[in-house]
């Protein structure tokens, strides 16, 4: 029988305020949510983990000690993300310089709300794959925030601004049945801006970057075998805010496959919560995220795990104990896979 491998991704919105206090919280064995959002990765026990919104330091030490708080991933890979990269521009048109918006990503602090991979297999570092400087302008044809005909905020600002929220990372783990290239993000939310739609619009590049670049639309070419498309896209695609044909793009892609990982957990939040949930289209059995319900946007699914059509899907789900609540308003997604052995 061929190995199972677990693959799951896990938007443990684990960010803080300022530098150093996730170090500061981790290190002092007893915040709740940190405690909270361990106990979930030691019950779902993922082989290979993509987490987001966790803090990045250069040099990896929140990192290190979360791992050695899971006592189960002794690798571990970070890049530096676009949040709170400061641009000294007035990214968002508030007519303000150096607020949170105005990063190549939001952020308080340079690194806030990162991403990061946990393994127990080895990470390839030197084959990665960084898109994370990509200028959103010189995306093929993305879909630029315009008013009047002018680019928004301003010409300086769009020419400056990278597409990724956060990354676009492809990461090599070297399995003992061969490699799987972990292509992973964080798309921004489609929210918090104005007619332009500025962030909708970004959100949707964001999503369309993998099918652009699983289609060969990028200078770098894609990376070869299986792979695993992991993140949280901040899309659902029938409900909410946002436009919608990234995300059914790429769900709907000839080379990926959608194991559509569920829980019942989902199903009884949203029945006694209700609110907006009521009238989503999106079966509730896929939701992922528990945000307010009254009066908007209620539960959604916008975490993804999409294995490449090449690999073989032996289980999927969704950690989300019904009546029980997590470090997270997200869940943990997880898919099980097998790689396909050639004769």
């Amino acid at each position: 029988m061929a190995d199972t491998y677990r693959i799951a991704t896990y938007n443990a919105e684990l960010q803080r305020r300022g530098p150093g206090l996730l170090l500061r919280d981790i290190q002092s064995g007893k915040d709740k949510q940190v405690l909270a959002v361990a106990d979930v990765i030691r019950r779902v026990s993922p082989d290979v983990l993509l987490l987001n919104r966790f803090d990045y330091d250069a040099g990896g030490v929140a990192l290190a000690a979360f791992a050695d708080l899971l006592n189960d991933y002794p690798y571990r890979f970070a890049l530096r993300p676009n949040t709170g990269m400061q641009t000294g521009l007035d990214m968002d048109g508030d007519g303000r310089v150096g607020g949170p918006r105005d990063g190549q990503g939001y952020g308080r602090f340079a690194g806030q709300g990162g991403m990061a991979i946990l393994s127990r297999y080895p990470l390839d570092a030197e084959h990665v794959q960084d898109f994370s400087a990509l200028k959103w302008a010189a995306f093929p044809d993305a879909l630029l925030p315009m008013v009047d005909g002018k680019p928004f905020p301003s010409p300086q600002a769009l020419a400056a601004q990278r597409l990724s929220s956060v990354g676009h990372w492809v990461v090599p783990v070297k399995l003992p049945d061969g490699v799987i290239n972990l292509m992973a993000f964080h798309a921004g939310p489609p929210v918090f801006d104005g007619p332009e739609d500025r962030n909708g619009k970004r959100n949707h590049d964001e999503v369309r970057f993998w099918s652009v670049y699983l289609d060969g639309g990028l200078d770098t070419p894609p990376a070869s075998g299986p792979f695993v498309i992991l993140g949280d896209a901040n899309q659902d695609p029938l409900d909410g805010e946002g436009l919608k044909d990234a995300i059914r793009g790429l769900l709907a892609h000839p080379l990926v496959q959608d194991p559509l990982p569920q829980s019942e957990g989902a199903v009884v939040a949203a029945r006694e919560q209700g609110g907006v949930n009521a009238s989503h289209q999106t079966d509730p059995t896929l939701d992922t995220v528990d945000w307010k319900d009254t009066p908007a946007p209620g539960n959604m699914r916008v975490d993804y795990v999409l294995p490449s059509k090449d690999l073989q899907v032996a289980g999927a789900g969704v950690y989300w104990p019904v009546g029980d609540a997590d470090g997270s308003r997200h869940h943990l997604v997880w898919v099980d896979v097998e790689m396909v052995k050639k004769r």
